[in-house]
């Protein structure tokens, strides 16, 4: 049986690639500081015999005992309202806590994938965005906290893999959607259905005329274990092409919910992406990979899960200690 350590696992991904890897007969370790993810994501695994769950910050140092197959680092915050909260603890997981799992994974022998993200792209200049354009980033932006994080972790693993000679692979990940997403975490999707849920007004920052490209979260994990599983050293976009407007998504939000809300609308923040649309050439070339889950039937999906929250977590703000995570 091969083992493999999930870090972030209790956050939204990281519990749907757990799901994942138990079901394809792996032993899994899930590691996380539960800084942003929450047990609950992860508590129908717990009586799992080949489940084990670490509470641990991986910027200090990981240590896992025995045999390691493969890592999949995906600790970090990954919403503005998170890593804006805890910039130190953003950057730090990103270089401290990549620079960590890169040495485990070197001293087991094991191959790492590394979870960027299409925010290396930044606001970019150019439409849909390749793997081989390098981006327009504010790196001193309060946004470049996160942008920046994801970009050294790109360079530190391909270092380690030019260096050492590790097995290491990159996905940058463009918008992902589904259930056990943080309904107050300041993502289009969950901040749209909690609103709508609510009886609020949706809320479009500028004038909603930017562009998002939402990926279905089995789709995004079936990219994710089709790369980990490839001999692709260089990152690959794992996303779905279909682009849609905010506005034009608020509107579907309102038309999926049966609520008559309306938009209201706020100042874009600093650096907030025009556009952002993934092409998938190589993911199609590489893994024989593209999205199957079109957005009405993964927004259904999505929508029935937000239903089944209650009224308190439906109207729950964030509680969590950020100051400590932060110095």
């Amino acid at each position: 049986m091969k083992k493999i350590l999930i870090t972030g696992a209790a956050g939204f991904l990281g519990s749907h690639l757990c799901d994942r890897f138990l079901k394809e007969g792996y032993q899994v370790i899930g590691m996380d500081n539960l800084i942003t993810g929450d047990l609950k994501n992860l508590e129908h695994l717990f009586k799992n015999e080949h489940f084990e769950f670490y509470h641990h910050d991986v910027s200090t140092f990981v240590h896992v005992p025995g045999r390691l197959d493969y890592i999949l680092h995906f600790a970090s915050p990954a919403s503005p309202i998170d890593y804006l909260k805890i910039p130190i603890q953003t950057l730090k997981v990103g270089s401290l806590g990549t620079h960590n799992l890169l040495g485990l994974a070197r001293a087991k022998g094991a191959r790492i994938l590394i979870a960027s993200t299409s925010e290396v792209y930044g606001d970019p200049l150019v439409h849909p965005q390749t793997e081989e354009y390098y981006g327009n980033v504010n790196t001193i932006g309060p946004r470049g906290v996160y942008d920046e994080a994801k970009r050294f972790q790109e360079s530190i693993t391909m270092a380690y893999h030019r260096y050492h000679g590790l097995e290491t692979r990159i996905v940058r990940i463009f918008n992902t959607y589904g259930p056990r997403m943080r309904l107050n975490d300041g993502r289009v999707i969950p901040a749209f259905m909690g609103q709508a849920l609510r009886g609020e007004d949706l809320t479009i920052f500028g004038d909603g005329s930017q562009t998002r490209s939402f990926c279905y979260v089995d789709d995004q994990v079936e990219g994710i274990y089709r790369l980990l599983l490839s001999d692709y050293v260089l990152p690959v976009n794992i996303g779905n092409p279909n682009e849609i407007t905010i506005k034009d998504f608020a509107e579907e939000i309102i038309k999926l919910t049966g609520t008559d809300q309306k938009l209201t609308y706020r100042p874009l923040p600093q650096n907030d992406p025009l556009q952002r649309q993934p092409d998938i050439s190589k993911a199609r070339e590489i893994l024989g990979w593209e999205p199957k889950v079109d957005r009405a039937e993964g927004m259904k999906k999505t929508f029935e899960y937000f239903r089944t929250l209650t009224s308190e977590e439906l109207n729950k703000k964030e509680h969590k200690d950020f100051e400590k995570y932060s110095r």
